[in-house]
């Protein structure tokens, strides 16, 4: 668990204050409370992490629940309005921004996306629904995701539209 907050206060640029960096805490400890024996124990530190979760998602307007698995260097930028499904899946180095939501397409069905490794997901985007991110993806503002994106793409618009990201070299020839 304090390997990765210390990775999580890294990727936060060392900043304690950061809200983004209050909520991976909380999480992280919800995280680490699974594990924790005897039963009595673990029910206390229960109770701890939905006082604290109840806590940050008031003051941050950030839903994270601890359910969600998110990998290393998971970044949350200009906090607020973000809700995350506890069904979620995050890869490593991945960004959200404020207003997002990733979560269910549809009640009946509790699925939600995958994200693979170095994704960034705009300001107010939503991604919903049984869907795959792929690594090296970005999804523009406002982009309302329903279907998969694979490596290397960018997703845009209402519904997104996915385009093959330009590579630096590629831009040099254009």
């Amino acid at each position: 668990m304090f390997e990765n907050i210390r990775a999580d206060l890294r990727a936060h640029g060392g900043d304690w204050g950061a809200q983004g960096f209050w909520v991976l805490l909380v999480y992280r400890f919800g995280r680490w409370r699974y594990g924790v024996r005897p039963a009595l124990l673990r029910k206390l530190f229960s109770f701890i992490y939905k006082v604290l979760f109840k806590f940050v998602q008031i003051i941050t307007g950030v839903e994270l629940p601890c359910e969600a698995v998110i990998g290393r260097n998971f970044v949350i930028d200009h906090f607020g309005g973000i809700v995350v499904s506890g069904y979620a899946r995050f890869g490593d180095n991945c960004r959200i921004r404020n207003g997002v939501v990733v979560g269910l397409k549809r009640v009946d069905r509790p699925v939600a996306p995958v994200f693979g490794d170095n994704v960034d997901i705009g300001t107010g985007a939503k991604v919903l629904g049984d869907i795959r991110i792929g690594n090296n993806v970005i999804i523009g503002a406002n982009a309302v995701v329903l279907v998969d994106v694979p490596d290397n793409c960018i997703a845009v618009g209402v519904p997104a539209t996915v385009k093959a990201r330009r590579t630096a070299g590629a831009e040099a020839v254009e």
